[in-house]
């Protein structure tokens, strides 16, 4: 046996909605990775231009993504539908991915060091920000099981919100990621495919973790 410790690089990409982050916690906390919701970056690029847009420059940005604190992405102030969309729009701008990127980077090579490797879910992941990953996912799922889980997700958060409006929302979102110019959402012929549509999230964990397990050597 091996004893010395395995870095590990796990890269996912997914449509909105499909699971992908639930999965990943589940994947990180379980192999003590380092975790990184890369579509959270963007939401809270997005907030800030929603509600800050005088201060909305690269210089303000740069500052902005320099001192990030990973735990300041899990606000739910970044889950509502206008920050998703707005969120998109912005996914399309070469200057702020240039700027994401950088610090996307960093957190999967050089995690600190209480951490076995590294696990980042997005839209690029597996072919622009960590293309010699370890493990490449593509989680997607039907686009009205991602409509209904999104829904499920906001209605918490809207007065007034309906199922039809999610769905159109997700379907804005699929066409911006799908065929934006810079970065867009596809599946690479190395990723294994996984439709989480009728799996539980136990079933799409244990799905990953057995893959992961069959190839790690100790």
């Amino acid at each position: 046996m091996n004893n010395k410790k395995k870095f590990i690089k796990i890269a996912i990409d997914s449509p909105a909605a499909a699971g992908a982050g639930t999965l990943a916690k589940s994947i990180s906390k379980h192999y003590n990775l380092l975790y990184l919701d890369t579509g959270k970056i963007y939401r809270m690029l997005a907030y800030i231009k929603i509600n800050q847009k005088k201060k909305f420059n690269k210089k303000f940005l740069r500052k902005k993504i320099k001192s990030l604190n990973l735990k300041s992405l899990q606000s739910k102030k970044l889950l509502s539908d206008d920050v998703g969309t707005e969120a998109s729009l912005i996914a399309k701008d070469k200057n702020i991915r240039q700027l994401v990127h950088s610090f996307q980077i960093n957190c999967a090579y050089k995690p600190p060091k209480k951490f076995n490797g590294s696990c980042l879910d997005g839209r690029d992941i597996t072919y622009k920000i960590v293309p010699d990953a370890d493990f490449k996912f593509f989680v997607t799922a039907s686009l009205k099981v991602r409509a209904k889980r999104r829904f499920e997700e906001l209605r918490n958060f809207k007065k007034k919100l309906s199922y039809s409006e999610v769905l159109k929302s997700i379907k804005k979102r699929d066409k911006s990621d799908y065929n934006r110019r810079i970065s867009p959402l596809k599946k690479t012929k190395d990723s294994i495919l996984l439709n989480t549509s009728n799996l539980s999230k136990k079933a799409c964990f244990l799905k990953i973790k057995k893959i992961i397990d069959n190839k790690l050597i100790y």
